[in-house]
């Protein structure tokens, strides 16, 4: 009897498992781009003060932001930056304007999902031991602004991306299908 209960609604909504992954692949996309993308992309706007030209050569609004405590300790000077911090800064740039863009059009999905779990990792440890900014702890009973609890929400969204997909209204879909046509229409073309 009991067992009989608890399988109540599994079995109420076994026909809604098969069309779920489409529909929240999908849905997971719309999220990340009403949520994040503007946060993501105005983020990237404050590291390109000058305009599109910082996308070649990082500014001092970058290297501050990236490397709050190198920056410091090089007078905010941005030409005191290191090769390496150099790359990292240009790269972080780019990525905070490509990934996000990826992720919401459904282009190389996975691998731009993953990234952006890579982006926001780095994010959230400079934020964090850059900037001072709060840790905060899980299983409190605060939420609000804290890294740790709002950043687990982002990586849980994209972890899904990864593992499922863009779905079906997506440009990986769309080109998928293509290529699949193409193949089909000639069949000495070969997969391998």
């Amino acid at each position: 009897m009991i067992r009989a209960l608890f399988a109540l609604p599994d079995r109420a909504f076994s026909w809604l498992e098969p069309k779920s992954t489409p529909i929240l692949t999908t849905l997971a996309r719309f999220i990340f781009a009403a949520v994040l993308l503007v946060y993501f992309l105005n983020s990237g706007l404050t590291k390109i003060p000058d305009g599109f030209a910082n996308l070649l050569s990082p500014s001092f609004n970058a290297f501050a932001q990236i490397y709050p405590k190198g920056a410091e300790a090089a007078g905010y000077d941005v030409t005191q930056a290191s090769g390496f911090q150099n790359l990292v800064i240009l790269g972080g740039t780019w990525a905070e304007f490509i990934l996000p863009v990826l992720v919401v059009l459904g282009l190389f999905t996975r691998a731009a999902a993953f990234g952006m779990i890579g982006f926001v990792v780095v994010q959230s440890l400079t934020d964090i031991y850059g900037h001072g900014g709060e840790t905060g702890a899980w299983f409190d009973n605060l939420s609000d602004g804290i890294i740790l609890d709002q950043r687990a929400f982002w990586v849980f969204l994209l972890l899904y991306l990864v593992f499922k997909g863009g779905g079906p209204l997506s440009l990986d879909r769309l080109l998928l299908r293509n290529e699949n046509v193409l193949y089909q229409d000639d069949p000495q073309l070969s997969r391998g």
